[in-house]
């Protein structure tokens, strides 16, 4: 065992900014001295450790020293072969699984609730997604996850894929079997990926869902920044045995930047130590955190805070219970009016909302006072602002016509059509509410009069459309 009371690059930075070394190297703000206004806003300390790689601080594109055991500790924390200390987000962590096992014209197998970076993924390397249309709880509006059975289905129709890829968990909470899903896939000598953007938790405690090394999948990314304290775009790629670690590196080095920030990297390193040691306790208090508001909510009539009673053993297998996901629509507001009214009206941010969903991220950083003011405001708002929700729109996942593979649609000669007037086309991009991230069309896939007519009405919500070459999504790009 390790000593995980460690912080090999927090503790490098530290005797560092002890020595008062004189920068002649980049960053050019020369510790903060440089831009002044910097300091003010982000403080003396904050800026003073914001270096470039130098021998006493190893580098990220080849760790020799502290951020090798950096990325040793972290592997044993989360139960892994190895890790990757990541600072362009989950979203390369997302890309360098794809790429490093798919090339032009390969198979993966996967669902298309997936997170925009798989998609451009497969723009970038020419992969043909082959997807597991999951099922859709109509009423919630939501994907459910991937049931075995219809995996099993998949994988027996396209022998030639080279591998399957799993959210675990999704935005919204829900569970595939992934151990059954690994099992079957690499029975037939295929990889297995996990997007665990959401599931940093996953690892530090046997009551929630099974997390993706436990599960025996290939590799997972982790967005440490989400539910593990670290900073924004800071995030893990994890290893299981048997996976080629130096290969790995490689594809991370093809897009992954020279000038890794050590801000990042030390908040990784850091918040790796904190949930070692004290994980079990905290993401314990987080899911009796969301389970009381989870009540609460439902208590105030109109509102469903969904939980463990989803799960239905196939398509529901597992559930995550730190995730507060809140059906709105019966109060005849989306979820993305509710969102607004929280963040104009209470001054409350949640994660976000959709056409039939809001989320709020229950996590380590929150108190109990904080939920109070949550529950008392979603009381008010149902209320004050109670409509009827005759006509409203599900938000029920479309399955897509798979027409051509991204890379070859995002790359066509494509033009520029009205939206209204692109039925029957073929997408030349990507369309999407963000968050959460997950394309409503994605390049090479058919556009139809159902699509539309989502596309427009989220708009009309007040969705953040994303993706389009026409930052207003009032025109479509489409194959010429």
């Amino acid at each position: 065992m390790k000593d995980q009371t460690r912080a090999p690059i927090y503790e490098a930075l530290e005797k560092l900014r002890r020595q008062r070394v004189v920068p002649f190297d980049v960053p050019g703000h020369k510790r903060g001295r440089g831009n002044p206004e910097l300091v003010e806003l982000l403080g003396e300390k904050c800026v003073g450790i914001d270096v470039n790689s130098m021998k006493p601080l190893d580098n990220l594109s080849h760790p020799i020293s502290v951020i090798r055991d950096a990325e040793e500790l972290t592997a044993e924390a989360f139960g892994a072969a190895h890790a990757f200390l990541m600072v362009g987000g989950t979203t390369s962590a997302v890309q360098t699984m794809i790429l490093s096992v798919c090339k032009r014209g390969d198979k993966i197998i996967l669902p298309r609730n997936v997170h925009k970076s798989a998609i451009n993924a497969m723009v970038l390397c020419g992969a043909i997604p082959v997807y597991v249309n999951p099922e859709v709880n109509s009423k919630l509006g939501i994907s459910l996850g991937m049931e075995t059975d219809c995996v099993r289905k998949v994988i027996e129709e396209n022998p030639d894929a080279v591998a399957v890829m799993v959210n675990n968990p999704t935005y919204y909470g829900i569970c595939s079997d992934l151990k059954a899903i690994v099992e079957l896939a690499h029975a037939h000598g295929m990889k297995v990926l996990a997007d665990e953007a959401h599931g940093t938790h996953l690892s530090f405690r046997d009551d929630l869902p099974l997390s993706a090394m436990e599960a025996g999948a290939d590799m997972s990314a982790i967005s440490m920044h989400k539910s593990g304290g670290s900073l924004t775009q800071s995030s893990i790629l994890l290893l299981n045995q048997g996976v080629n670690e130096d290969y790995i590196r490689q594809i991370i080095n093809l897009t992954q930047t020279t000038s890794a920030s050590y801000l990042l990297l030390s908040s990784l390193d850091i918040s790796r130590r904190n949930l070692a040691l004290r994980g079990e306790k905290s993401f314990g208090h987080v899911m009796e955190m969301a389970e009381y508001a989870r009540n609460e909510i439902n208590e105030i009539g109109g509102y469903y805070a969904y939980g463990k009673e989803l799960i239905n053993g196939t398509s529901v297998y597992d559930f995550d219970v730190t995730k507060l996901s809140i059906y709105t629509r019966d109060i005849g507001l989306a979820g993305i009016e509710v969102y607004d009214i929280l963040r104009d009206e209470y001054d409350i941010q949640i994660e976000f909302g959709d056409v039939s969903n809001i989320l709020a991220y229950i996590s380590i950083g929150d108190r109990i006072q904080d939920i109070e003011r949550l529950v008392g405001a979603l009381a008010d708002i149902a209320r004050l602002y109670r409509k009827d929700s005759t006509g409203m729109l599900s938000g029920e996942f479309i399955n897509p016509k798979v027409i051509r593979s991204p890379q070859e649609a995002f790359y066509a000669e494509k033009k520029s059509l009205p939206i209204r007037q692109t039925e029957g086309c073929i997408c030349g991009e990507l369309v999407m509410c963000y968050p959460p991230g997950i394309p409503i069309l994605a390049p090479g896939e058919m556009i139809t009069g159902e699509i539309i007519e989502y596309i427009i009405y989220a708009k009309e919500k007040g969705c953040s459309m994303q993706g389009t070459e026409d930052t207003k999504v009032e025109n479509l790009m489409v194959l010429a």
